[in-house]
């Protein structure tokens, strides 16, 4: 919570990028951040757009215990450390190896292509090795998720090869972050990803209508969306996340639209990730304070656009699973991925169908009262009550009302398994939203806190906000890269 004018945190001055002391403070509603760079002057910015919600998340706050072999040490101080330093407080949980910088499209939003950047970056197949080596060498639990992104991996030739050593090397989950072009253009493709091990496509997907992905991509690409997953469906491929760039005036107004589409392809499709816009490059003071969106934005939005059928009070940050990790953890002598982003990273919420009708999770499970039980759980056994500890486990379930839901909850609850929480997830649809932060908004106690983390061929493991605000991408791919002119005389065409 916001007990006073000055909780204090770390920021960037937008100009220079220094390293420079902000504040948080509501004003009204709302909660800003400031902070002044005595060469560039004072900045302000919306942090969350509704007080309420942004105390009712502070109330889930997990503080993890980072790595026990950092690659960094703490030198500059933070987030000039990013490798990762002994001072981050969360372990790896979502992976992101980009593959290639080169892509198929010019999409006016994007930060990440050739063309802009004047490298092609490609690593090699030892390079992409030794990342996912290093990556499941993290301790005391190895990187359980990871993301072929770019670019526009799909543009690799060994893309299926890359996506079966994934596999090979033991991560549960991999994924390909992709346009969907290729995937548009065949079925066979998608079944060559699926055969090799790829367990979600995360499909760029910003709306339904032209005009939206002519603003965002430059150009009408609804058609290709739709084939794309319609070969997914073809190839048996039933885990399709929408990705969702969210901008303000261009495509909030179709958030409604998007999850009853979700929901009518509910065969194919478990997860809707909005991305509220973030800002690269200088802006404007008008012009940030009209475009900004935030995720209690996103919140409101869904609300009214889904005439209350998902409220913003059915949504959940990222850390408020945390207990279910330590409970079944602590029974089962392991240690499991543990979700302790910033509460204001994200929120998310689950979502079931009941004979076409949209159902959020909370309206079946008494969410709060199954996460209290859970802490109440990993005290119990952590004093050495594990029968006890056990029982209260089973108790738990009583907070769930649909009987198909604990069919599926208890083993999860029970094991831990991946393979549990996939039988869960495969009978849900999850909508969330995570505000990736640019210099306006950018918190020094997030980026500690981060759980997504890239991984580059130097063996650093550098947290998402770091390695897109601070140079990092830029260094990566000039050190490892080839210039476009040198790509381009090798038939690379970026």
């Amino acid at each position: 919570m916001i007990p006073s004018k000055n909780k204090r945190t770390s920021s960037l001055c937008p100009e220079c990028r220094r390293t420079i002391e902000a504040r948080l403070f509501a004003q009204g509603d709302r909660v800003l951040i400031e902070k002044e760079c005595g060469k560039h002057g004072r900045f302000e910015d919306v942090y969350w757009s509704d007080r309420q919600a942004y105390d009712r998340a502070e109330t889930f706050r997990f503080d993890g215990e980072g790595l026990e072999n950092p690659r960094a040490k703490v030198e500059r101080g933070c987030p000039f450390d990013c490798g990762i330093c002994p001072r981050h407080l969360s372990h790896t949980l979502l992976a992101i190896i980009d593959v290639t910088n080169r892509c198929n499209l010019r999409c006016p939003i994007c930060f990440a292509n050739a063309a802009a950047a004047g490298y092609v970056y490609e690593p090699s197949q030892e390079q992409v090795r030794s990342m996912l080596i290093n990556l499941r060498s993290n301790r005391p639990v190895p990187a359980p998720a990871l993301q072929f992104s770019g670019g526009e991996p799909t543009l690799r030739e060994d893309l299926p090869e890359l996506v079966r050593l994934a596999k090979t090397l033991g991560f549960l989950n991999v994924q390909v972050n992709t346009n969907g072009i290729k995937l548009s253009q065949s079925p066979d493709y998608c079944g060559a990803l699926k055969d090799a091990g790829m367990d979600t496509v995360y499909l760029q997907f910003d709306g339904l209508t032209p005009d939206v992905y002519q603003f965002t991509r430059g150009r009408d690409l609804v058609e290709i969306k739709m084939k794309a997953i319609d070969n997914c469906r073809r190839a048996d491929m039933r885990s399709v996340v929408l990705v969702v760039t969210l901008v303000k005036g261009v495509n909030d107004h179709q958030l409604g639209d998007i999850i009853r589409f979700a929901a009518a392809n509910f065969d194919v499709i478990r997860c809707i990730n909005v991305q509220p816009l973030s800002f690269a490059g200088r802006v404007p003071k008008e012009e940030l304070k009209e475009r900004r969106l935030t995720i209690t934005d996103f919140m409101a939005r869904v609300e009214e656009q889904t005439d209350g059928r998902i409220r913003a009070a059915d949504f959940y940050p990222v850390p408020s699973v945390v207990p279910l990790s330590k409970a079944v953890g602590v029974l089962t002598g392991e240690r499991y991925p543990e979700f302790t982003a910033h509460p204001h990273c994200g929120m998310a919420t689950y979502f079931f169908l009941d004979e076409g009708t949209i159902v959020p999770i909370n309206r079946q499970v008494d969410v709060d009262r199954i996460l209290e039980a859970m802490r109440a759980v990993h005290r119990t056994a952590s004093r050495g009550h594990k029968v006890l500890a056990k029982g209260r486990l089973l108790m738990a379930l009583r907070h769930a009302k649909w009987s198909l839901l604990r069919k599926y909850l208890w083993p999860l609850l029970k094991t831990g398994s991946f393979e549990a929480l996939s039988d869960l997830h495969y009978r849900l649809i999850m909508l969330s939203a995570m505000h990736f932060m640019d210099a306006y908004n950018f918190d020094g106690e997030r980026v500690r806190r981060c759980v997504i983390h890239y991984a580059v061929p130097d063996g650093r493991i550098i947290p998402f906000c770091s390695y897109n605000n601070l140079g990092y991408r830029e260094e990566i791919e000039k050190t490892f890269g080839r210039p476009v002119h040198a790509a381009r005389s090798d038939h690379a065409h970026p």
